[in-house]
């Protein structure tokens, strides 16, 4: 019974730090409905576990907590394919951004 309510506080708590960075405008819409699905998602499943074993049912699982496992371990595979992506693009800005600094700076020097 702890660790339910210790789940059901730190799904809230994040809820309400996803509406924060939203109002900030830190995330995108397309972003904060994804958090918001999810965490809501969590919310529902810490609720109601039996849940997770009729969708492990329909899908073929044994358990439902293996196919929480399995959803999870994929969602996170697919955030560090997100986060590869952004650094690679981040890299090529710098790269850019370095050689338009480095272009101007040889221009102004043989002046």
């Amino acid at each position: 019974m702890l660790i339910k309510i210790i789940l059901i506080l730190f799904a809230l708590f994040v809820l309400l730090k996803v509406g924060l960075r939203f109002r900030e405008r830190k995330i995108s819409l397309k972003e904060f409905i994804f958090w918001i699905i999810f965490w809501l998602a969590v919310l529902f499943v810490v609720l109601m576990p039996e849940t997770t074993s009729l969708a492990a049912n329909l899908v073929g699982v044994g358990r439902g907590s293996d196919l929480a496992v399995y959803l999870s371990i994929v969602l996170l595979f697919y955030l560090v394919f997100r986060i590869f992506v952004k650094l690679d693009n981040i890299e090529s800005e710098i790269t850019k951004i370095v050689r338009q600094e480095a272009k101007e700076e040889f221009n102004k020097k043989n002046k």
